[in-house]
């Protein structure tokens, strides 16, 4: 059979999807992107309303262009709202695990009519379903899911709720999927999963996040290891100290902040001050000078001041991100934030999201014109117009003149800026 599949949401999403697919095509099936599917499969994203939406979207969407097509959905909207997919008339509906047993059930509904609802309660998954390991759309880094579900129960977030408790996999086994992944010619492998900082956590014996990275990289030692969003209080000096003994660990971290302002952190139950955050970006410069820090900022949030925004906009211009994602504040049914007063109109959160994206990409600027003049080790990944595209080890994107430099780690000489891109020569 041919089917069609479409992605929304995180990383995590995406090398599920490339599990599933992986699956599929070992059991004889292939894709298709021209209408023509038998069956189309919507991964779905429920982190914001925004994204349910667009989650309901995808799956009108897919059903128009592939007429009598059995429609799969599964993921986080799946897994909080099957019912509103009942009543749009999908066939199977799972949840944001059993991605063997969905593929099952795919091959089952081919063959009979029926439909098939398996939605759990995500509070009672005990272990981790280990997936395969890869690129998806066949990327030049490839994916690593060590980790899934978390225990912060953050006020504006709905994913422990869809994603359950905190599971790992084992480090023996997530060494095992980094040596496969290099021996098939991988040149940078991403650790991630829904909330990396706590992996370990269920094992109750002291393993954590850095055992699990000394381990990936020790057995992939011809790649470098890129690290997904870590939570501000795994950073000790003891992390860090770990990592850079590592020698392939990418010098880029992204924390997960969301507020440069203490008490709208502690109205969002987030686990760190801007204290503990400030000393967690200290260390990360001291145990890796030149490092790229990104981090995510939600403006609004409910009942936030200008003067607590404008203490955010301080805070984060103090921190001097490489890059950031802003987003305003978006209620999501079911959480506690939802609920509270001092809610803020659209054009309020707008304005404020505006003003930190301006600090943003002024600090993103000044990071880059700090490159200038510096030799980064750039993962080619694209071509286009006889310039090659890549990432250095801090993730600034950077392009330069070559032949077949896909998939292929070269020393780059930075000579100007252009566009947010770095311009250099490869030595």
């Amino acid at each position: 059979m041919k089917y069609a599949i479409a992605t929304l949401g995180c990383k995590v999403n995406q090398l599920e999807t490339y599990a599933t697919e992986k699956m599929l095509k070992e059991l004889g099936h292939e894709s298709t992107d021209s209408g023509d599917a038998d069956v189309v499969i919507i991964n779905t994203c429920a982190v914001t309303s925004e994204s349910g939406r667009k989650s309901r979207q995808a799956v009108r969407r897919m059903k128009k262009e592939n007429p009598g097509a059995l429609t799969v959905v599964c993921g986080c909207f799946s897994q909080i709202s099957p019912e509103t997919l009942d009543e749009m008339g999908v066939d199977i509906i799972y949840g944001s695990g059993a991605r063997r047993e969905l593929v099952n059930s795919i091959e089952r509904l081919l063959h009979e009519r029926g439909s098939i609802r398996s939605v759990d309660d995500p509070f009672r998954r005990d272990n981790f379903e280990t997936l395969p390991a890869g690129a998806p759309d066949g990327r030049t880094r490839a994916y690593i899911k060590i980790q899934d579900g978390c225990d912060n129960f953050c006020t504006y977030c709905v994913i422990p709720y869809a994603r359950g408790r905190v599971r790992s996999i084992p480090v023996d086994e997530a060494a095992r999927q980094a040596a496969e992944l290099e021996a098939e010619g991988f040149r940078e492998i991403v650790v991630t999963g829904i909330e990396i900082a706590s992996y370990g956590k269920d094992f109750r014996n002291g393993i954590g996040l850095a055992d699990a990275v000394c381990a990936i990289a020790v057995s992939a030692p011809s790649a470098r290891i890129r690290l997904g969003s870590l939570e501000p209080t795994v950073v000790t000096e003891e992390f860090c100290r770990r990592l850079a003994s590592c020698g392939n660990v990418c010098a880029h971290f992204h924390l997960s902040m969301q507020s440069g302002c203490d008490s709208v952190l502690a109205a969002m139950h987030r686990k760190y001050d801007t204290a503990r955050f400030t000393q967690s970006v200290e260390l990360l410069r001291v145990f890796f000078p030149g490092c790229g820090l990104t981090a995510d900022m939600i403006c609004g949030f409910p009942g936030e001041t200008e003067a607590e925004h404008e203490s955010s906009l301080s805070f984060i211009g103090h921190c001097g991100f490489s890059s950031m994602h802003i987003f305003p504040y978006s209620p999501r049914p079911g959480t506690r934030a939802a609920a509270l007063s001092g809610q803020l109109t659209h054009t309020e959160k707008d304005a404020r999201a505006h003003q930190a994206q301006l600090v943003a990409e002024k600090m993103e600027y000044d990071f880059l014109r700090a490159q200038v003049g510096r030799i980064l080790p750039v993962l080619f990944e694209t071509e286009s117009e006889g310039f090659w595209h890549g990432h250095a080890d801090n993730y600034c994107e950077v392009c330069a003149e070559g032949q077949s430099l896909r998939g292929i780690v070269r020393n780059v000489a930075i000579t100007r800026v252009e566009d947010k891109k770095l311009i250099g020569n490869v030595i």
